[in-house]
């Protein structure tokens, strides 16, 4: 199995498979209000029908309200503790 490429520092690739090309982009949607993406590339997925896309999403140019969530969850921690969850 070949091994994915890891984005830039700060860039997160995002993989959606849905039913429909309708579903999907809806979901890319919601992440473009949160975060600046580049544009989506889609594909069918599989032989029952489906759709796969993927866009790459900035996580360094965050809108609300996805900026207090990734504020509010990063890790500063020990790497032998787990995170603690900030509410």
């Amino acid at each position: 199995m070949e091994t994915p490429d890891v984005p830039s520092r700060g860039y997160a690739e995002v993989h959606v498979t849905a039913a429909s090309p309708d579903a999907a982009r809806r979901v890319a949607e919601v992440l473009r209000h949160c975060f600046a993406a580049t544009e989506q590339r889609s594909y069918p997925a599989g032989d029952e029908g489906g759709t796969r896309l993927e866009l790459t999403v900035d996580t360094t140019r965050a809108a609300e309200p996805a900026r207090s969530w990734l504020e509010s969850s990063r890790w500063t921690g020990h790497a032998d503790r787990k995170p603690e969850r900030r509410d």
